[in-house]
């Protein structure tokens, strides 16, 4: 482990978990602040094992996942640049409640819980910061809970380039940041249902290559994922569009 650069620190200090925090709060809080290297497929942490430490990726991405009793994997996030994890546990001085592993070659930023438990202890606001954020996490895994259970695996898989789409309109190549095993499990499908939900979107102008998503239009990603609002456009006949097609095609798996 090294010391993190000025580039990586200025990184960790736009995390939620210190917005509002005070300069010089920030600087004590981030100075025994240390840089792990992992490779893809390394282990960070394991379930079970105690929270010694909280982490902010500063590059790659990192997967937080259980196993089943059947021996597969549940993943419960994928983190990447600029995101922390593990802070709630930290905390609470508990232990990891899964395991976290690199997906790509990954540098983070680690904090001991120790010295953070002993921040709180003279600067309360660190608390009230943390506290915001693990309450922000809580909004988000509930939302995640909801788009497994209320979208369709083609609004999932619409939902997902969006978040990568570098466009606004037109057309767009999107690039995969990680295998599509990991985004399968990611959005709650098996490989062959995200597998078929790639092969019918090429009806609708979004064809995937290799680790490119190459769209003819961005809108047709707001589309899928808003399908039921989908009519065919310029015409009134009650026809539906290849866009609700292919939403209806695909929305089974």
């Amino acid at each position: 482990m090294t010391v993190p650069s000025p580039a990586d620190l200025a990184i960790a200090s736009k995390i939620p978990v210190f917005a509002g925090l005070k300069p010089e709060a920030l600087s004590i809080l981030l100075a025994p602040a240390r840089l792990v290297n992992l490779r893809p497929g390394s282990m960070l942490f394991r379930q079970g094992e105690p929270a010694t430490a909280f982490f902010i990726i500063v590059e790659g991405w990192i997967k937080l996942y259980r196993v089943t009793p059947a021996g597969d994997e549940a993943v419960l996030n994928v983190f990447g640049k600029g995101q922390s994890f593990a802070e709630a546990v930290t905390f609470t001085s508990g232990r990891y409640p899964a395991m976290a592993s690199g997906v790509t070659r990954t540098r983070l930023i680690m904090i001991p819980a120790d010295h953070v438990i002993d921040c709180i202890r003279k600067m309360p606001e660190i608390a009230i910061a943390m506290i915001a954020s693990t309450s922000q996490q809580l909004h988000l895994m509930v939302s995640r809970i909801e788009q497994l259970t209320a979208q369709s695996g083609t609004q999932r898989v619409a939902d997902f380039l969006i978040s990568l789409t570098p466009c606004v309109k037109g057309p767009c190549t999107i690039v995969l940041p990680y295998d599509k095993s990991l985004i399968a499990g990611r959005l709650g499908l098996k490989p062959e249902s995200l597998s078929r939900v790639f092969a019918k979107l090429r009806s609708v102008g979004i064809d995937v290559r290799a680790s490119d998503v190459v769209v003819k239009d961005v809108a047709t990603l707001q589309g899928l994922l808003a399908s039921e609002r989908i009519r065919h456009k310029g015409a009134f006949d009650g026809k539906p569009s290849a866009v609700a097609v292919a939403m209806s095609a695909a929305g089974r798996d």
